[in-house]
């Protein structure tokens, strides 16, 4: 077993793994680490707790200490000098009339490098643009090509739901979303309801999925033919979370059918009839 606390460096970034270093760490503590891209400003996500050592990836980098109030002024002031590297990077781009657009800017506690993360739709060659940054920074510049995720992770922004981008307010990683999830959860197959502003699948169909699935293990589909305390019937509707299915039911072949809910805790599938649809063709959502 290993001693490891959790250490975030953006409000809703991933979760990296450090030695306490045999300090009594509470989350929400400011730190300083080092990590490969040099010395970082970070906050504890969750202190001190041990977990199996094949969770841990070795070597474990130890704390170098506890921030200070002069270390928050510097974090503060490297925001600042992240704001004023957009905009003369920006500025460059539009120089070399390069094809990308810049996302976010990114400057180490150390000033040891300095990145700019952009899109594009191809190859871009900023070769002369490193150059001339590097000229005027004078520390080590790195462009880093991202996906329409992680762009909408650092830009944030509202989903359909109203609340704030899940990806950009507490996901700390991306998790693999698939059709199958919207299908589970008996939603609309068009790919404009259930897409996010990153035009990916929502990663919200993630959050419920094991529970839809356990939801659906004894619900039947529509047109199976189920057995109810009023005769069998053919099942035309199915709520999933209210646990109840819409049948239209005949105690004899002759009688008029009668349409009907019943909990699926009281009736019995006597026969599935439910025929599998073909997959919808989709855009390939994950990256």
């Amino acid at each position: 077993m290993t001693e490891i606390i959790g250490v975030r460096f953006k409000k809703a970034g991933k979760v990296y793994f450090f030695d306490p270093e045999d300090k009594r760490i509470s989350t929400g503590t400011p730190v300083i680490v080092e990590t490969v891209r040099g010395i970082e400003y970070g906050i504890t996500a969750f202190g001190n707790r041990v977990i199996p050592n094949a969770d841990v990836v070795q070597p474990l980098k130890k704390i170098i200490r506890l921030a200070t109030m002069d270390d928050a002024k510097i974090n503060e002031q490297n925001r600042a000098k992240e704001k004023e590297a957009y905009a003369v990077c920006f500025e460059k781009i539009q120089k070399h009339n390069l094809d990308m657009k810049l996302i976010d800017v990114e400057l180490t506690f150390d000033h040891n490098k300095l990145i700019f993360y952009f899109t594009s739709d191809g190859r871009v060659d900023f070769r002369e643009l490193v150059k001339e940054l590097a000229s005027i920074f004078r520390t080590r510049i790195e462009l880093r090509q991202i996906g329409v995720r992680d762009e909408a992770k650092m830009l944030n922004g509202v989903g359909i739901c109203g609340r704030a981008l899940c990806c950009s307010s507490f996901l700390g990683e991306f998790h693999q979303v698939s059709i199958k999830m919207a299908k589970e959860q008996n939603l609309s197959l068009n790919p404009a309801k259930i897409s996010g502003v990153c035009g990916r699948l929502m990663c919200c169909l993630k959050h419920e999925e094991e529970t839809y699935i356990h939801l659906n293990k004894n619900v039947p589909s529509v047109g199976d033919i189920i057995r109810t305390s009023g005769g069998n019937g053919e099942v035309l509707a199915v709520n999933i979370l209210r646990q109840t299915v819409k049948a239209a039911v005949r105690q004899k072949e002759t009688d008029t059918p009668q349409i009907n809910y019943y909990p699926v805790s009281e009736i019995t599938i006597v026969e599935r009839k439910h025929i599998q649809e073909p997959e919808p063709i989709l855009e390939q959502y994950d990256e």
